[in-house]
């Protein structure tokens, strides 16, 4: 007698279940918010002079190994290399400290390599955000994205600024942040608390 009435039911709720999957995958395709990620960007110092004073197969040379840095504290850290912006690069993380921990490894290595080659420094400046950025095509886009592009243009190469988000989620982890004050950022309306950010 039941299984007369439950098999139809469970034959529907399991169309229902494939239906609500289904669609869940439609609307990543098509560009949906992610799951909370930190995001990071690098900005290579003064990329155009370097090529303009050491010809264009140095400054590739420099270039490579600038990717090299940053790739390996990515894989070291649990970072997803978004995209490469020609003198910089996009990542993102599933939690602030790796972020943060990836940051600070990817500036001591290049403090060591200057040491080792101070004719031809290179310089990066880094900027933090997190949340939740519509994700399509393997990309990311959105405010999110956008205000950690301009949170790393704010910073000063070789030191890591984060937005104060970052500094309450990684909180307790071992991370030095210096209060910067509220900024104005060029496309946003409002004033965003950044931090300088160290290792304790």
């Amino acid at each position: 007698m039941t299984s007369e009435i439950d098999v139809p039911v469970l034959q529907l709720i399991g169309k229902s279940v494939e239906e609500f999957v289904g669609g869940g995958q439609e609307a990543e395709a098509q560009g949906v918010p992610s799951a909370r990620v930190t995001i990071l960007f690098t900005d290579m110092e003064g990329s155009t002079t370097l090529t303009q004073r050491l010809g264009d197969a140095a400054a590739q040379e420099l270039l490579r190994t600038h990717n090299a840095v940053i790739r390996d504290a990515l894989k070291g850290h649990g970072g997803s290399e978004i995209k490469h912006t020609g003198d910089g690069v996009m990542a993102s993380f599933p939690s602030a400290s790796k972020a943060l921990d990836c940051a600070v490894a990817i500036q001591q290595a290049f403090a060591a390599r200057n040491e080792s080659g101070p004719d031809t420094p290179v310089r990066v400046r880094i900027g933090l955000n997190a949340g939740e950025p519509v994700a399509e095509e393997a990309d990311l886009f959105g405010a999110a994205v956008q205000l950690a592009a301009r949170v790393c243009a704010r910073a000063e190469p070789g030191r890591i600024l984060a937005a104060n988000v970052v500094r309450e989620l990684a909180m307790g982890k071992g991370f030095l942040f210096s209060d910067q004050g509220d900024v104005e950022l060029r496309g946003f309306e409002d004033p965003v608390r950044l931090y300088e950010v160290r290792r304790a």
